[in-house]
């Protein structure tokens, strides 16, 4: 994020002196406003252009027997990107973990191109539906090579062989990892890291990256260059994108479609240049 001047008056999730920053109570309070007319199945079908590849439908989940998400739909079409923001505690990231399978599912359904797959397990979302989870942070082998952390990505398939040729591949597109394939992984830089985690969920050629929060802990040279490898994925090579991104300005800029959650629920839906352009989203989540 840009320095600020001493004059600037900084809110949301800016930085700041204690007395110009709005708490996160107030955020939160202030976003749940956002939420009582709520958006309509229709609204999320056009903001998709009507194309249903990626959808939630009346969805309650959560985790043990506390629900976090109530009655929340998505949709997204083939080759868009979608960016979720909110305050801490929103859900955002639950709504990854719904679609890949790490949450109890209390209703609702989600699909994947037109085929349900609420039920199925991590790993048979990865195999039969196409849909890779990139997590937050540290999730390489450390002391395994470049060469070893992509291979390990294609666990599922049935011939070792077929993830090192995905791996050879992995390393034409991407040069920086082929001069560190025989380097531990925990001797990377933050974003050669991230730029492992993203190719390694690549090996098994998915169709749709789940990405929680890209950008967290990485410097901004490496936020950017990781930005500039989802949009190759998206634009480049029709993958779907849905994404958690605290930095709420840089995923919206990024995203097709922005999606504004506040505790469990859909406050708002537009385009990601719309939302950056709102005067409450800015207010609450970019700062400004």
């Amino acid at each position: 994020m840009s320095d600020q001047g001493p004059s600037k008056q900084i809110r949301g999730y800016g930085h700041g002196g204690v007395e110009t920053v709005i708490s996160v109570e107030d955020v939160n309070r202030q976003a749940s406003e956002l939420a009582k007319e709520g958006i309509p199945p229709s609204r999320l079908a056009e903001l998709a252009k009507n194309d249903d590849f990626v959808k939630i439908e009346g969805l309650r989940a959560g985790y043990g027997k506390m629900q976090i998400l109530h009655e929340f739909n998505l949709q997204v079409g083939k080759g868009q990107s979608l960016c979720l923001i909110g305050p801490n505690g929103a859900g955002k990231s639950t709504v990854l973990h719904s679609i890949f399978g790490f949450t109890n599912i209390f209703g609702g359904a989600v699909n994947i191109n037109g085929k349900n797959v609420t039920k199925l397990s991590p790993k048979d979302k990865l195999r039969s539906a196409g849909v890779a989870y990139i997590l937050q942070d540290k999730s390489v082998f450390p002391g395994m090579t470049v060469e070893e952390n992509l291979w390990m990505g294609g666990y599922l398939m049935h011939k070792p062989t077929q993830a090192k040729e995905k791996a050879e591949q992995i390393f034409e597109k991407y040069p920086r990892l082929a001069e560190r394939r025989k380097h531990a992984a925990k001797v990377l830089s933050g974003g050669e890291r991230r730029l492992l985690e993203i190719s390694r969920a690549l090996v098994m050629d998915p169709e749709v990256l789940l990405v929680d929060e890209p950008s967290i802990g990485l410097e901004p040279r490496f936020i950017d260059m990781v930005f500039e490898i989802l949009e190759d994925l998206q634009r480049g090579e029709g993958k779907t994108i849905i994404m958690v991104e605290q930095n709420a300005k840089k995923g919206l800029e990024f995203a097709d479609i922005g999606y504004v959650l506040v505790s469990g629920e859909l406050a708002m839906a537009d385009m990601g240049d719309r939302l950056l352009e709102d005067p409450e989203v800015g207010r609450l989540f970019l700062g400004g």
